[in-house]
């Protein structure tokens, strides 16, 4: 399309000055699919949650204190600690606890605190007033706790109908997809809840252990002294069992727990196997363990994997990896007769939830454009519901290059400034209206007609929607947990308001001189005296 000298035409607002630039601009028309196109592009890759990520922060000082009692611990070394933390800016609340031979403080940082800035100065704080704390006093941990990343998004369980394999051989194929789940990307932490732990239990015949007149200290002392690092032994038995977890590269057989030396016996060695029966099992001691009951009422033991997600990724795209793995291993699984459940998805939960806002939001423009046809015509409801989802769209897409996620509050916000996004574009519409169904309308040029019906309503329109913008203002400054929930409202809002504006000035009266027709007949126009008489 040749574009047409309008400088002649003069306006006085940004309205008219946009309304002027893109009238017969050849990229207005590329500007629209653009809009669009990068607002469906903002609203697939945009990270998806249920309810906002809010950042709630914290950490724990565990200080361990030997030989000390609850009251010792609690005056000098939780109440110095206390004050020192106090200092500290960015901490909400102090918890402590004093039990016996341990200290433990929590601290809560402020919602919406940096975090590593936050964990920085909690360690630093902790380690400038060492000095202070009592010389037989360990060296105390601090462990940080963030909530973003330790509340998993999915759980999966895993069962065995028939038990065709051996506990211990199940176990390790679970820890192979866990290590496999922990690799994929955006993935934060993975753990298992309900697992016994694989080891070799030791039943120690305590008859034997008398006609070879050993003591139960010796048999541990025997195991012990295989590794240079100490296994984890549990001395107190329970029916004569002495309980010893493997050693890696030391311990990787029965015959290599079964071949320990344990004492000498008459100048002959004494091996573990003389004494006792060992057995590969689990640890017999852990009475805890979870299962999986279906709606038959048949119930199997399982081990569930929680997952988590690193904080502003999309936990759509993160459970379906998730699923896709353990789908490649279930012809592999099957085969070893182990079944899996996935038991909580956030990702589908999440998109369920912003699928469905997404469809009323639809569902709702389809009613304004109906609403419309009745008010302005069927031509001016086509020019006013285009400009909603390029509205739409543009604010999505600020919102993607601010790092936020899409959820039910940043979709409810866009429903609540719904109604007001087309403000700017009737307003528009309707002077563009007037103005080409009055009397001189014949006599004045269409494009100026346009240029001018927009700049004519410019201020008014600007100052009123301002003012729109300026109730939401005060919700930015909101505190706590509920100010952080809200957040999208305050951030998206305003932005809508504002590309409205833009889009009304540039498109309504692009799509007018395309669509709208003046008046042909006479009802509008003026009469003048001569013809009266």
């Amino acid at each position: 399309m040749k574009e047409k000298n309008l400088s002649h035409i003069k306006v006085g607002d940004y309205a008219g000055r946009l309304a002027k630039t893109f009238l017969y601009n050849p990229l207005t028309a590329l500007l629209a699919i653009f809009l669009l196109a990068i607002g469906y592009i903002s609203l697939e890759i945009m990270p998806r949650e249920e309810d906002p990520q809010i950042s709630i922060s914290g950490g724990s000082i565990i200080i361990p204190a030997p030989g000390l009692k609850p009251k010792e611990i609690e005056k000098i070394i939780i109440e110095p600690l206390e004050a020192r933390l106090r200092e500290v800016k960015g901490i909400e609340h102090i918890y402590a606890v004093s039990a016996e031979n341990v200290a433990i403080v929590n601290v809560m940082y402020f919602i919406g605190q940096n975090r590593e800035i936050s964990n920085l100065k909690l360690y630093d704080k902790v380690m400038q007033n060492m000095d202070q704390l009592p010389k037989n006093i360990m060296q105390p941990l601090v462990k940080p706790f963030d909530i973003d990343i330790d509340i998993p998004i999915m759980g999966i369980a895993f069962y065995q109908k028939e038990k065709s394999i051996a506990y211990p051989k199940f176990l390790e194929k679970v820890e192979n997809i866990k290590r496999e789940i922990s690799a994929l990307q955006s993935v934060s932490k993975t753990e298992l809840k309900g697992a016994h732990k694989q080891q070799y239990n030791v039943e120690v015949d305590l008859a034997k252990l008398k006609g070879y007149h050993l003591s139960l200290g010796q048999i541990v002392e025997g195991i012990k002294s295989i590794a240079i690092r100490v296994p984890n032994v549990k001395a107190n038995t329970e029916d004569n069992r002495l309980v010893v977890f493997g050693i890696q590269n030391a311990i990787d057989s029965i015959k290599d727990v079964q071949d320990i030396i344990v004492a000498q016996y008459m100048g002959s060695p004494i091996y573990l196997k003389d004494v006792a029966t060992v057995t590969d099992s689990t640890d017999l001691q852990n009475k805890q363990s979870a299962h999986i009951i279906f709606k038959d009422g048949s119930s199997y033991e399982q081990i569930t994997m929680s997952v988590s997600k690193l904080a502003g990724t999309n936990a759509v795209f993160v459970t379906d990896d998730v699923k896709e793995l353990l789908e490649s291993k279930k012809s592999e699984l099957d085969a070893l007769g182990i079944s899996y459940k996935i038991t909580r998805d956030y990702g589908v939960r999440a998109n369920d939830a912003v699928n469905e806002l997404v469809h009323h939001l639809l569902i709702t423009i389809v009613i304004i454009a109906f609403m419309l046809v009745f008010f302005l015509g069927w031509k001016e409801s086509l020019i006013v519901t285009f400009t909603v989802p390029a509205i739409l769209a543009a604010t999505l897409f600020v919102a993607f290059l601010g790092d936020q996620t899409i959820n039910r509050i940043t979709l409810f916000a866009f429903l609540l400034s719904l109604g007001l996004l087309v403000d700017a574009a009737i307003i528009v519409i309707e002077n563009i209206h007037r103005h080409m169904h009055a009397h001189d309308s014949e006599e004045r040029d269409k494009d100026e007609l346009l240029i001018s019906a927009t700049d004519e309503i410019g201020a008014p329109t600007n100052v009123a929607t301002l003012a729109i913008i300026l109730t939401m203002v005060p919700m930015a400054f909101v505190g706590g947990m509920m100010g952080e929930f809200m957040k999208p409202i305050p951030l998206n809002v305003p932005v809508a308001l504002l590309a409205s504006l833009v889009v009304a000035y540039i498109f309504t009266p692009y799509l007018s001189k395309k669509l709208l027709t003046r008046s042909s007949d006479g009802a509008h126009k003026h009469t003048t005296h001569k013809e009266a008489e």
